[in-house]
């Protein structure tokens, strides 16, 4: 007889009379059945409680966890004659069956309660909370419950640090970070990985660096979570010979994660020959490719041009490795087969691919029409992208900058003015660049910053000394009829090329030092074409990472090839 069993240990109650009028013997019972997945049978101990209390409704709704079937229980309990009130396991329970599922609307009911009854700030109902409102994106409501928490460990600390950085609220996150250290709270691989996952969200290297330091110091770093980590966020933030140096320390305890934000880190630099070779190596390791493998790789040959060799992988992952392709996987071989300007079979794939497009992938194929100025296709994957969201702003912005470059001026007036009538807003370009401990952020025109001045001045002076270069506005964007002087004062402006004059500013950022620059949008032309000469005058390296790739330039040249 197998004395884990629960049905053994409640024969033994019945045969030995324990059973019998114990409350708290058929209290344990529920749950023991109920960690043995067998509700019907807890569900049955606890109809043969004469008196159940509030720890046997807590052990029902406990055992139907993650179902609806723990509410319908909860409000028998509200509803029973004995007026029966939750205590603080029974709504903890319950909130994490409604983040799971998720059903926020019962979860506020649930907070009402817990109010009322005095637990919404007790540590682990107030946990709960906050992870029900991170996970249905609710972020400002589980700040709220956390700052009125009475008591917080490292455990809730964690939960809100990951919970901003899965919200894309990075500065959140690591200033919640801050105040865990601030507080004596031990960090944890979650609080260290959930940090590091903010700072490679906006590719915030010295913030990386500071974390990956603090991971060295309490012995972290060593920990696979914190490795897998550091080596995506080194990844992101375009240092990849630093995630190398991660990967090489923990490479024999690594699992696939690991491997897989290591090859993703290479893939983002366009360097498709470390990717392929990590794949390999990974094979001869005993460790099985998956679909993560697959989208570095692809994503690697994509950001490359390597159009032949993308449909190869492709192939194989679907024949050789019996892995079916994603939506992102799809996005890569449209957009390789849109960059070599085979624009008709792209556009027939992603028609008949057996996934619904997304915005991203007519994005991505609607930016390729532009680039080899097909405006029949690119009319088309327009309409595309207004039929998903009437407001994307990217679809008119796209196509007009299509016609520009096509010298069609009326089509583009007309663009314009679809996109007006509409009421579309343009998103607006921003640029941040980390510099002197601080996140820098410059939208196009700014002039907020406090050294705004020497911004300017320094702008003008760097613009002036690439014509000497051979620099030439790209004026293909602009409308043809605008006058030179506003042409120029508009593209002198932009969000990035503010974000590097600051950077070059004497005691910003050190000499040697390269520029590092994210961009919300992708990188005008003209932008591209500036800073490949600002390179070459300053003699420092550029990088930007803008919503598309890294971009790093270095002696006049980019990595991309010109191709984004």
């Amino acid at each position: 007889m197998d004395s884990t069993d629960p049905r053994c240990v409640h024969a033994r109650a019945i045969t030995t009379g324990a059973a019998k009028g114990n409350r708290a013997v058929l209290n344990n019972l529920i749950t023991l059945y109920s960690k043995s997945d067998l509700r019907s049978d807890a569900a049955r101990v606890f109809r043969s409680i004469p008196s159940p209390n509030v720890v046997s409704w807590t052990a029902l709704t406990s055992a139907f966890s993650n179902s609806p079937l723990s509410f319908h229980h909860f409000i028998s309990m509200l509803r029973h004659p004995s007026r029966i009130l939750p205590n603080s396991h029974t709504l903890t329970s319950l909130l994490k069956t409604c983040a799971t599922l998720p059903a926020l609307t019962f979860g506020a009911q649930l907070h009402s309660v817990a109010v009322k009854l005095g637990f919404s700030s007790e540590l682990f109902t107030a946990s709960a909370l906050v992870s029900l409102y991170f996970k249905t994106g609710l972020s400002n409501n589980a700040k709220k419950v956390f700052d009125e928490m009475s008591v917080r460990d490292e455990v809730c600390f964690s939960s809100v640090i990951v919970g901003f950085a899965q919200n894309y609220k990075p500065m959140d996150a690591l200033s919640t970070f801050v105040e865990m250290r601030r507080s004596g709270m031990t960090s944890t691989m979650v609080s260290v990985s959930g940090a590091l996952r903010a700072g490679s969200d906006m590719a915030m290297l010295e913030q990386c660096r500071i974390i990956h330091g603090h991971a060295m110091v309490t012995g972290l770093n060593l920990n696979v979570i914190v490795g897998s980590a550091l080596i995506d966020g080194y990844g992101k933030c375009g240092l990849v010979g630093n995630a190398r140096g991660v990967f090489d320390e923990l490479d024999m305890e690594l699992n696939i994660v690991g491997w897989n934000a290591m090859m993703a880190g290479h893939a983002q630099q366009g360097e498709h020959g470390s990717v392929i070779e990590l794949f390999t190596l990974m094979e001869e390791r005993g460790m099985v490719p998956d679909e993560y493998s697959f989208l570095a790789t692809l994503t690697a040959l994509y950001n490359a041009g390597l159009v032949e060799e993308t449909e190869i992988w492709f192939k194989r992952m679907t024949e050789e490795y019996s892995l079916e392709p994603c939506l992102e996987h799809y996005t890569c071989l449209v957009g390789a087969l849109g960059k070599a300007g085979r624009l008709e079979e792209a556009e027939r794939i992603a028609l008949t691919m057996p996934f619904k497009p997304d915005a991203a992938l007519w994005r991505v194929l609607l930016s390729k029409c532009a680039y080899h100025v097909n405006m029949d296709i690119a009319w088309r994957m327009s309409d595309r992208l207004l039929e998903i969201n009437p407001m994307d702003d990217s679809a008119y912005v796209i196509l007009a900058n299509a016609y520009a470059s096509a010298g069609r001026w009326d089509e583009v007036r007309e663009v314009w003015k679809r996109m007006k009538d509409k009421k579309v807003r343009k998103e607006g370009g921003k640029s941040w660049i980390e510099a002197l401990g601080e996140v820098h952020v410059f939208l196009a025109g700014d002039r907020r910053h406090e050294k705004t001045n020497e911004i300017y001045a320094k702008l003008t002076e760097l613009m002036e000394e690439i014509e000497k270069l051979g620099y030439v506005p790209v004026w293909a964007e602009m409308l043809h009829e605008v006058e030179e002087k506003e042409k120029k004062k508009s593209l002198w402006h932009h969000s990035e090329k503010l974000a590097l004059a600051f950077g070059l500013l004497n005691g910003t950022v050190p000499p040697g030092k390269a520029l590092r620059i994210v961009k919300n949008l992708r990188i005008c032309r003209d932008c591209h074409e500036a800073f490949k000469h600002i390179s070459r005058l300053v003699e420092r390296e550029i990088i930007v990472r803008d919503v598309n790739r890294y971009h790093k330039f270095l002696n006049g040249s980019c990595n991309c090839g010109d191709q984004w």
